[in-house]
């Protein structure tokens, strides 16, 4: 990839970087990152677009760490249950999130 690649990349992570703390809610950043994530999956991209959104832009708007960070401090309160009911409701809302985001791309064209 040439140095314009490496810019694109960089410009679209700080962008996810900024909208992540303008919103500055690890569930909602969580849901809107993979609705589009699965909107745009469903699209015939080419190669340096993925790598500028999938890598650049997703990579910095919808971190692991935010949701671990989020989950260790619902653990680190000693309440498991709330921890488990957490942990499973993010990942069955962001997947239902993904699908219906891949599955409105797919109707659009």
């Amino acid at each position: 990839m040439k140095i314009k690649g490496f810019i694109y990349i960089a410009l679209a992570c700080y962008t996810g970087i900024f909208l992540r703390i303008l919103i500055d809610n690890n569930i909602i950043i969580s849901i809107i990152g993979s609705f589009f994530f699965g909107f745009l999956i469903s699209k015939r991209l080419s190669y340096s677009i993925e790598k500028i959104l999938f890598t650049g832009f997703f990579s910095s708007f919808t971190s692991f760490s935010g949701f671990m960070y989020f989950l260790y401090k619902i653990l680190n309160q000693g309440n498991m249950i709330k921890f488990i009911f957490f942990f499973n409701l993010i990942i069955i809302v962001n997947l239902f999130s993904m699908f219906l985001g891949s599955w409105i791309s797919r109707k659009i064209t």
